[in-house]
């Protein structure tokens, strides 16, 4: 073998190692990834004279990194279907005539048995014809460079996750604080709550709220959407309620004025179902409106197990409200009232029938239901839904809230 070729091929062995070593130092430096293409593209244009070439990256789909030498630009080149399946070093030959066919050979990028790039080349000979050392240190220092992309894409992925999921604690904690840390548990009076969330954040929101010695208020609501929007919306819902109910006892007035807040607040991109009412204990009266939502469950001696409908449309899908009627019972001494969100009744069974309001309805107008404490009676109907879903998962947050009077 004469000294020149001797030469020749180590000194392309050398420029070959000084390549590879700037970019293990670059990787280990942790350059961008578009200093990264920029060392690929001098390391192959200047060091090892690749006269033509296209380097093509599968992200989400299939874009061009790196092109230089070729009359027509690759950058913006959507890749055929055809070179996705390229598997083996083949010549541009074996394919139908393209744009592509400027090249001469293509060199697949594998790792773990998945194509993460292809590198077309052009023109590039070595002793008339393509090397397979020369080849291999191709696809050699686009396999280091890619895996390199690919290992700070997976990190940006999992550090972009740990903030969502810090976000999400966050979130769900704020959703935490705007439900009652107490409610009252007496002879008298007994408030329970069950809250079933679908996710680690949902839109439902539920509060007992004293106003004087006389009267407390107790709210069920429920925002259009789910995670930390609706999380943030409903905090700003229970700031706004509790604000109001310092200023007026007057139902009507704040149901006005909270829609105004959530129509300001979320631009009509979301809105709120909402049931809120106030009792008197010395006036023995209920008011209550019903703002779109799942009509609550009034059980009394004196008129039974009835639905309380009286109300409104939802809140903040435009002000003012087109109608607002206040529900208004007098000589309520002794009752049991049920509140509850739509993720309990429109949860479906296998059959794809709705658990519905009917099924309720029947638990409350058994007898034996009179009978039970609220605890209870959340515990019977947690119990029923499961059966009733079967296999089929919750689509939505379900929320009980329930209040014994007398």
């Amino acid at each position: 073998m004469p000294t020149t070729s001797l030469k020749n091929r180590y000194e392309i062995k050398e420029l070959e190692l000084n390549s590879l070593l700037e970019v293990t130092q670059a990787i280990n430096n942790n350059v961008p990834e578009e200093y990264l293409y920029k060392i690929y593209n001098f390391t192959l244009r200047s060091n090892l004279k690749i006269k033509k070439l296209g380097l093509f990256v599968l992200d989400d789909v299939w874009n061009c990194k790196v092109n230089f030498g070729t009359q027509y630009s690759f950058l913006k080149t959507k890749l055929p279907d055809c070179f996705k399946e390229v598997r083996s070093i083949c010549t541009l030959r074996d394919f139908e005539q393209t744009e592509f066919s400027e090249f001469d050979i293509v060199v697949p990028v594998t790792h773990k048995d998945n194509t993460l790039a292809l590198v077309f080349i052009g023109d590039h000979h070595h002793d008339g014809k393509y090397g397979d050392d020369s080849l291999k240190f191709i696809q050699a220092l686009s396999n280091i460079i890619i895996v390199a992309i690919e290992n700070k894409k997976l990190a940006r992925k999992q550090l972009e996750q740990e903030a969502f999921r810090k976000e999400l604690e966050i979130a769900s904690d704020v959703q935490q604080f705007l439900f009652p840390e107490k409610l009252p548990n007496t002879d008298f009076l007994n408030v329970e709550a069950s809250y079933l969330p679908h996710d680690m954040i949902g839109g439902d929101y539920y509060d007992y709220i004293p106003i004087n010695k006389n009267q407390f208020l107790l709210c069920v609501a429920d925002v259009s959407g789910k995670g930390i929007p609706a999380a943030l919306m409903m905090s700003n819902f229970q700031a706004s309620l509790r604000t109001l109910l310092r200023q007026t006892p007057n139902l009507r007035d704040v149901v006005e004025a909270l829609n105004f807040q959530v129509l300001e607040n979320a631009k009509g991109e979301k809105f709120i179902t909402c049931f809120a009412c106030i009792y008197d204990i010395s006036l023995k009266t209920l008011v209550y409106v019903n703002s779109g939502h799942n009509p609550p469950i009034l059980c009394d001696k004196k008129h039974g197990v009835r639905l309380l409908e009286d109300g409104s449309t939802v809140l903040g899908a435009m002000h003012p409200l087109p109608f607002i009627n206040e529900g208004f019972i007098t000589d309520l001494d002794q009752f049991r009232l049920f509140c509850y969100t739509d993720g309990l009744t429109e949860t479906v069974n296998e059959a794809g029938e709705e658990y519905g309001v009917d099924r309720l309805m029947a638990y409350f107008n058994n007898p034996a239901t009179r009978l039970k404490d609220m605890r209870t009676i959340h515990d019977d109907i947690i119990v029923s839904l499961d059966e009733f879903k079967g296999r089929n998962g919750y689509r939505d947050d379900i929320t009980l809230l329930s209040c014994r009077v007398g």
